[in-house]
Parts: C-alpha cells; sequence; structure tokens
C-alpha cells in the first residue's frame, strides 16, 4: 500500500481540480477499496450475492460522479467511502429483503454486535439501529459506520472526527453496548 501522505497529496490536488491525477490516484484508492470491501465482504453470511468487486463498484461511481469534495486527507477519503459503502449495502440489503416472503431475516444479537469480529450482521437492521443512535448521539453512530463499515483504525477514526484515540476506543464500546441492548429490546418485541 503507498504511504498514505501520497493518496493525501493526489486527492488534495484532485480537489483542486487537476483532473489528470485521477489516473495515478484511481489504482491507489482502489486497490484500498477492494482491501476493505474484501474484508467487509468475508464477514457476510454465507451465500450472500453481493461481491467485493460490485460493492466497491458501485461505491467508487458515487464518489467520483459525485458532488466536488475538499478532500483534507486519506482518512477524509476513506471516511466517505465507508459512507457510501454502508449505503450500497443497505440499499442492496433492502432490496433482497423486498424480493423474499417475510423480508426479515431474525438479528442474531451476537452477530449484530460482533463489529468486525468476523461474524455477519444483518446490514439493514444495523442500519436502522445506527440512524436510532445517531439521533441521540451522532459522534458513536460515526465511529461505528467508521470501523465497521469503513475499515478506518482507531487512529485513523479519531483523526477523521477530530478527537482522541481514547475517545473512540470509548465511544466505540459504548455504541456497541447501546447496540447490544437495542437489539435485545427488538428481538423480544
Amino acid at each position: 500500500m503507498p504511504p498514505s501522505d501520497d493518496i493525501t497529496q493526489l486527492l488534495l490536488a484532485w480537489s483542486k481540480g487537476d483532473e489528470r491525477v485521477l489516473e495515478k490516484l484511481t489504482p491507489l484508492i482502489y486497490q484500498e477499496l477492494h482491501r476493505l470491501a474484501r474484508s467487509y465482504m468475508l464477514s457476510e453470511a454465507p451465500g450472500h450475492t453481493l461481491q467485493a468487486t460490485a460493492l466497491i463498484n458501485e461505491a467508487y461511481i458515487r464518489l467520483v460522479e459525485g458532488q466536488c469534495v475538499q478532500w483534507r486527507d486519506r482518512a477524509h477519503f476513506f471516511a466517505l467511502s465507508a459512507k457510501l459503502m454502508r449505503r450500497v449495502l443497505v440499499d442492496f440489503g433492502r432490496a433482497r429483503r423486498a424480493q423474499k416472503r417475510g423480508g426479515v431475516r431474525p438479528v442474531h444479537l451476537e452477530e449484530s454486535v460482533a463489529l468486525g469480529s468476523g461474524r455477519s450482521a444483518d446490514v439493514v437492521a444495523l442500519d436502522e439501529a445506527l440512524e436510532k443512535l445517531a439521533a441521540t448521539d451522532p459522534r458513536k453512530s460515526q465511529i461505528v459506520e467508521l470501523r465497521f463499515f469503513g475499515g478506518l483504525t482507531v487512529d485513523e477514526t479519531a483523526k477523521v472526527l477530530n478527537i482522541g484515540p481514547s475517545t473512540v476506543d470509548r465511544d466505540f464500546e459504548l455504541a456497541k453496548l447501546w447496540l447490544l441492548r437495542h437489539f435485545e429490546r427488538e428481538h423480544h418485541t
């Protein structure tokens, strides 16, 4: 993987309108996006029909065709990429639910709160829970999104949100507890 400074410099040049850097930037960010998507897709349930390549292709298209973003650095780029991958996965999950009779796979508490431990989670249910968490604590919701969907490290997450790494660790643990309680309530309702 290239140094993050290289990616940051290319992103800054792209933000300033230099379309030529996109040729150099694309393989670098695509490689990293593919690594993140492949890692995330490994934790999906067996038989998941969305492939890592399709996930990053859709997220990348949304990135390139979207509004002109003033990139700050590599972490900012991958934070937005995480948000886009989350949207793609949620859209895909909702479409699959709509096709099935009964529509909803039960959410297993351990799966949904494992967040990054290699177990599958119902992305739509997780998205809905994160929206509820965001209503009361947006930062904790963002931390889960960046860590789980974006694959950002604690330090990268801290940099994106302009907080300390210990705050990221603490809030991530509290967010997991909040999600655990949320899914317990949903499961018993």
